[in-house]
């Protein structure tokens, strides 16, 4: 019988665990979309204890505490820390089945050297285990990333961020792992959100010049994405929660945005042709610039506005959307396409049921000699589980090239997530390996091993030109 995470966990059959000890293993990581903080990276932050490194802003954790019946107090509220890790010891034996309790155990084996299973009675021994690696030298956010293997990570940034430690950890020679900005001008397209107008003014702040008027709106993203490509920018990135498209022209979005900075209401068919125009204006930037664009659709936020008033953003109280992404999708990249514009992009959902209409759309705008240049992104959020990588790859595989996928990324807030990847890379060998036994794939050692490789590492290092 399979021991719980034992060194073929998750590997089923010779096949798998061969192309996973010998091909993804010890490859290195290339972490293209998370949260972490450049500063905390560049500082090369300590963390007092457990609680700090492994439950501080994960609202993944939080949310099975709070399914658990842990009180607020104990989640983000003034309990001890030494009181929230108790409350998450309890809850992790509840959450089997949960890819949390996979992930749990992984992080506590991989960083800090626990084979117990997690839970309340022995909660004090694995504090006191794991503190007393936290307080060693090495176990700072860049000893972790190090340890991790990982050797770029694109940070989440705002085009009116100054990009301060980014230029900073550029100039360190001590520290190997690239940190490279993304481009998110997700509040530039938000016309109707309370967040608009002052972001506005610190977009002009940024670039030292005035935004009066929608011209000088976009040559302000536009000065601000070349000043990201002189820092390493390789990639940008858009929160959709719905895709935006209506027929519109410049004149009549630069009516909407004059409507918006004069305190007027804006419809939503006028908010649909404002992001629309920008976001085309945008896609062209990207294309210029060679980057990726990455499209992270279907997301709910905030649905809990008691806690959102308490709380504010990220904090666990956002599910998956239903919104329709056929067609404004669809349009949107053709009006790119049509002026030979259309960057190399991402394409994920946070519904699943959207994976066999991107992978699909995505078929209809591959081309221009570049491999799997429109890409079905790795399994999102809520899907990053066993059930949801699996699916997402399968039906990667059934309506395009699962060859040329650019594979695994943590979207994470934490520095002890990467075993996300090792977690990914086990079920990608799990899969090939499934597919050889049934019969369904040839027992060709060079070419899985190839597959497995690039998937792992080398795609990614290429599609985003690190």
């Amino acid at each position: 019988m399979t021991k719980f995470l034992d060194e073929n966990f998750l590997l089923n059959g010779a096949t798998a665990i061969d192309l996973y000890h010998n091909f993804a293993k010890d490859l290195p990581i290339i972490d293209y979309h998370c949260h972490l903080s450049p500063k905390e990276i560049y500082e090369n932050k300590s963390f007092r204890n457990l609680t700090d490194v492994w439950l501080s802003g994960d609202h993944y954790k939080w949310r099975a505490l709070r399914s658990n019946g842990i009180g607020e107090r104990f989640i983000t509220g003034d309990a001890t820390d030494r009181e929230k890790f108790e409350a998450y010891a309890a809850t992790v034996p509840m959450t089997l089945g949960n890819p949390l309790y996979h992930w749990s155990h992984l992080e506590l084996k991989r960083y800090f050297g626990v084979e117990e299973l997690i839970n309340e009675s022995n909660a004090p021994v694995i504090w006191e285990k794991a503190n007393s690696v936290l307080t060693r030298e090495g176990f700072g956010a860049r000893d972790l990333i190090e340890q991790s293997n990982v050797v770029v990570i694109c940070t989440t940034d705002d085009p009116a961020d100054s990009l301060e430690y980014h230029i900073k950890l550029k100039e360190d020679r001590e520290f190997a792992t690239r940190v490279l900005p993304s481009y998110r001008p997700d509040k530039s397209l938000e016309i109707n959100r309370a967040t608009f107008l002052p972001w506005v003014d610190k977009l002009a702040q940024a670039t030292g010049k005035p935004i009066a008027d929608y011209d000088q709106l976009l040559a302000a993203l536009r000065d601000r994405a070349l000043f990201f490509d002189s820092v390493g920018c390789k990639v940008s990135d858009h929160a959709l929660d719905y895709v935006p498209f209506a027929e519109t022209t410049k004149e009549e979005a630069a009516e909407i945005f004059a409507k918006a900075l004069s305190g007027g209401t804006v419809t939503l068919e006028e908010e649909k042709k404002y992001k629309t125009c920008t976001l085309l204006f945008l896609g062209k930037i990207y294309a210029e610039l060679d980057w990726a664009m990455q499209f992270h659709i279907n997301a709910s936020r905030n649905n809990n506005s008691r806690m959102f008033g308490e709380l504010g953003p990220d904090t666990g109280y956002d599910s998956i959307n239903d919104s329709s992404v056929a067609y404004p999708l669809t349009k949107l990249l053709d009006a790119l396409n049509s002026e030979n514009a259309l960057p190399r992009t991402i394409l994920y959902s946070l519904n699943p049921n959207d994976y066999s209409i991107l992978a699909t759309v995505m078929g209809s705008f591959q081309g221009d000699g570049i491999p799997g240049k429109m890409q079905l992104g790795s399994a999102w959020w809520f899907n990053d589980t066993k059930d949801g990588m699996l699916e997402q790859m399968n039906i990667l595989a059934n309506n395009g090239l699962l060859s040329r996928f650019v594979g695994m990324l943590t979207d994470s807030r934490s520095f002890i997530s990467y075993t996300r990847h090792e977690y990914f890379r086990r079920l990608l060998c799990r899969i090939l390996g499934e597919w050889v036994d049934s019969g369904e794939a040839p027992n060709d050692r060079e070419l899985l091993g190839n597959i497995v490789q690039g998937i792992c590492y080398y795609n990614a290092k290429r599609y985003f030109g690190f």
